[in-house]
């Protein structure tokens, strides 16, 4: 809901949008439902109001009332379409605190959201090199010698610069993981069928764990214990068919290597 809309209906309605759109990014930027009921409960108070809210997998809905029985209000939001950023989930909790203590107009509220939900991600180049880095130390975790690493930091590069690439061009999630991981389990072949270290098979067996959707199923763990279980399967299923790709990906790229695992 841009702002024009929100300057030209009243003010009960124009909180409902503001909720809506708010849960919407929260859900969206990976906050738990948990987290998102209390920041919006948080925010409807401050202005007088209690708030129901439904999260699905395609839309988050925000139903607040009033004193008054006429003073009902609902709004519906898409969920962004963001991608997991916590930095954006630390912004926009920060801001639900702000309203409650500072008595916030509504107003500058809805401007410090539009300030939080613009904060520029870190340089793209900067996250594929930690990345590539962290990938690198989970060889080493599990015992792989300083030519694996070398081989999972290429491949972990050329995977994670693929997927970005694939992403910001818009393309499905689900196709970016599988080439992802199939430009990664290519590379980290070659450490088998080169010779290039003697721990290959750590190597190939961790060049695809940068893929490993984690905040997802730990997200869903924590739906599931709050109770809101519609949200912790949509979670999971999106988790398990990620992992899924991953794992088709990892496939096809050693059956197109023809390599002969060592184990």
């Amino acid at each position: 809901m841009n702002d024009t809309i929100y300057n030209n209906v009243c003010p009960g309605s124009r909180l409902a949008g503001f909720i809506a759109e708010y849960a919407a990014w929260l859900w969206g930027c990976g906050a738990t439902c948990e987290r998102i009921d209390k920041n919006i409960s948080r925010i409807a108070g401050s202005y007088g109001y209690q708030v129901n809210l439904s999260i699905l997998p395609g839309s988050v809905t925000a139903v607040i009332s009033g004193s008054d029985a006429a003073d009902h209000f609902v709004a519906c939001h898409s969920p962004a379409p963001c991608g997991i950023d916590y930095s954006v989930n630390t912004a926009l909790s920060a801001l639900s605190w702000r309203i409650c203590d500072r008595n916030m107009p509504l107003d500058t509220a809805i401007s410090e959201f539009r300030a939080a939900t613009a904060v520029r991600h870190l340089n793209p180049v900067v996250i594929i090199v930690l990345t590539s880095l962290a990938n690198a130390s989970f060889c080493r975790l599990f015992g792989g010698d300083a030519a694996a690493m070398s081989v999972v930091f290429a491949a972990t590069l050329a995977g994670y610069f693929v997927k970005h690439s694939m992403l910001c061009h818009h393309i499905d999630v689900r196709i970016a993981f599988l080439v992802s991981a199939f430009v990664s389990s290519v590379i980290c072949s070659g450490s088998i069928l080169q010779g290039w270290s003697s721990t290959p098979d750590v190597a190939l067996a961790t060049g695809v764990l940068y893929l490993i959707p984690g905040v997802p199923y730990l997200n869903a763990a924590a739906d599931l214990i709050s109770r809101n279980y519609l949200c912790a399967l949509c979670r999971a299923m999106d988790a398990v068919v990620l992992t899924a790709m991953l794992s088709a990906g990892l496939s096809v790229g050693i059956f197109v290597m023809k390599v002969n695992l060592p184990w």
